[in-house]
């Protein structure tokens, strides 16, 4: 079902009259600017609004498609884009990263938004504009507001993302690491981080292109540095990801170096072990042979073979033990 929201200012103060079907007379008042949210949408009703607004046909096709790369396109007449939100839930450990598609359709007074899942907190979004304040400034703000709670979003993703890897390496180092479960959560944790940078990388892309589109015409310059923040944001996000794959590799081959380093220590404690318990089986097989020798069937004889064990076990023992070979 389709579900739409939004919200109109006039002269940078908010109102209460918003109607879907009146988005092209706000777009038509100079001193308007609306917000539309559409979630859930269906392909008439997309249409219809992309008919009556002049949006591009091959955007309103990416907009309402299963699957979309993060990306900026610029047309004549608007700007349109496509990012993923991360967002903070409670999920099982086996269960991978959930991450939200955004479309935003940016008009010179609105900025159109298509959400194709309901679990994205378009709330926190409606909050944000309002502590922005900057609505006198332009659909610049909107889409910044946005975009703002999306790298926030990716920020927290990241976060997470380095707080758990850093649980990993302390697992990694334990006396008795459970194997299994450290191998599974490597495994998780890599899938998590490529899902992240699939969709943090691209935003350099997205936030560069609606800058450039705002320079171009020359609007709201008292936004520029909070663009330029923004930008920041995401660079640093996109160098704590690719730091955060060094660290996974690493705790991953680190992990192989030392199931390879128990594994020759077991091996090497069973050889030394092997080779103590040989020389009581040698001595015994020698003195059971169906043979005449001296000591046999004697008290002395059944010493000397006892004592010749014990020593030669103790040697043995004492000279693995002193080389760590057990």
């Amino acid at each position: 079902m389709t579900d739409v929201r939004g919200r109109v200012w006039r002269g940078g103060k908010p109102q209460d009259d918003f109607v879907f079907t009146s988005i092209s007379d706000y777009l038509a008042e100079d001193d308007a600017l609306v917000w539309c949210d559409i979630c859930g949408p269906d392909h008439e009703t997309l249409s219809e609004l992309a008919e009556e607004l002049g949006l591009n046909t091959w955007a309103v096709e990416d907009a309402i498609a299963e699957s979309e790369r993060t990306k900026a396109v610029v047309y004549r007449t608007h700007t349109f884009f496509t990012v993923y939100a991360v967002c903070e839930t409670t999920r099982d450990e086996a269960a991978p990263m959930a991450s939200h598609r955004i479309s935003g359709f940016v008009l010179p007074r609105g900025l159109i938004t298509v959400r194709l899942s309901p679990e994205f907190d378009v709330d926190i979004v409606s909050q944000r504009f309002d502590e922005l304040g900057g609505q006198e400034h332009g659909v610049g703000a909107l889409v910044h507001g946005l975009l703002d709670v999306v790298v926030d979003g990716h920020f927290e993703a990241v976060q997470r993302l380095d707080d758990e890897i850093e649980t990993l390496e302390d697992e990694l180092f334990e006396d008795r690491p459970q194997r299994g479960n450290l191998q599974r959560k490597t495994y998780r944790l890599r899938k998590d981080l490529v899902s992240l940078r699939r969709v943090v990388l691209p935003m350099r892309e997205v936030v560069n292109s609606i800058q450039h589109r705002r320079l171009d015409a020359r609007t709201a310059p008292e936004l520029d540095p909070l663009y330029a923040d923004l930008y920041d944001h995401v660079l640093r996000v996109s160098e704590w990801t690719e730091s955060l794959r060094d660290m996974i590799t690493t705790v991953f081959e680190t992990n192989l170096s030392l199931q390879d380093a128990r594994l020759n220590t077991v091996m090497k404690k069973l050889t030394g072990w092997a080779a103590i318990i040989a020389v009581p089986t040698a001595i015994t097989g020698f003195y059971g042979q169906n043979v005449l020798y001296p000591g046999i069937e004697t008290v002395t004889g059944f010493v000397i073979s006892t004592a010749l064990i014990a020593v030669l076990v103790v040697v043995l023992y004492w000279t693995f033990k002193r080389r760590d070979w057990l």
